[in-house]
């Protein structure tokens, strides 16, 4: 079970603009690959201005959150570029259409081959910015599956059902697996980063409902 404890200050470094890599833009939506260590919206105060979403307001104008990446986990990201696109992304989120799929490297080595984490996140938090499971929480659902093992470590694929804040994070903690580098739930002094990627994402385009899926494989 994780535990709730207090965490020593974080100073905010993001990395350099030019980090954000943009993978696809059309009229309705951008798609980018984030970085680890950016924050996908500003922060609360001045030190935390700097986010993907501020970086692309630069570029673009106009840019709508749909969804968010922690600020540790690097990988894919779609935004839209007008309400509507909004809208529309907003409603395959919600409605658990959108394919997501992460590549993560966890301590240990599961018995099983694959196997699914059903365990209830708390809509709030106990000491924030942690989260924890709680009964009667927001229903939060994880697919795993195991890629490869070495002796001590696994690198899993996931496929999160829901989209709670940390869910991923919390859930392999929970099960005795928590991601390398995790400074909240885990151990940090184990990677050198946080090791969880958005590797795809596929979903319909807002104009045309054509199916698009993108696939950025992770460095570590």
């Amino acid at each position: 079970m994780t535990s709730l404890r207090a965490l020593a200050p974080h100073l905010y470094r993001p990395p350099d603009p030019d980090r954000l890599i943009i993978c696809f833009e059309d009229q309705d939506i951008v798609v980018v690959n984030k970085p680890p260590g950016l924050l996908s919206v500003p922060g609360r105060g001045p030190d935390k201005a700097a986010s993907a979403a501020t970086y692309l307001e630069t570029l673009f104008g106009e840019i709508h959150i749909v969804h968010r990446l922690d600020m540790d986990t690097s990988g894919l990201m779609v935004v839209a570029r007008h309400r509507s696109a909004l809208k529309h992304l907003a409603r395959q989120f919600q409605t658990r259409q959108v394919l997501k799929t992460y590549f993560a490297v966890v301590e240990g080595i599961p018995k099983e081959a694959s196997g699914t984490i059903n365990l209830p996140i708390a809509a709030y938090s106990r000491a924030r910015p942690l989260r924890h499971i709680e009964d009667g929480g927001q229903d939060a659902i994880t697919h795993w599956e195991k890629a490869s093992a070495t002796s001590c470590t696994s690198r899993l694929i996931l496929r999160p059902e829901t989209g709670r804040s940390h869910q991923l994070r919390l859930h392999l903690s929970e099960i005795g697996h928590p991601i390398l580098g995790d400074p909240f739930y885990g151990n940090p002094e184990t990677a050198g980063r946080l090791l969880l990627h958005a590797s795809q994402l596929g979903l319909m385009s807002p104009t045309g409902d054509t199916p698009l899926l993108f696939e950025s494989p992770p460095i570590f």
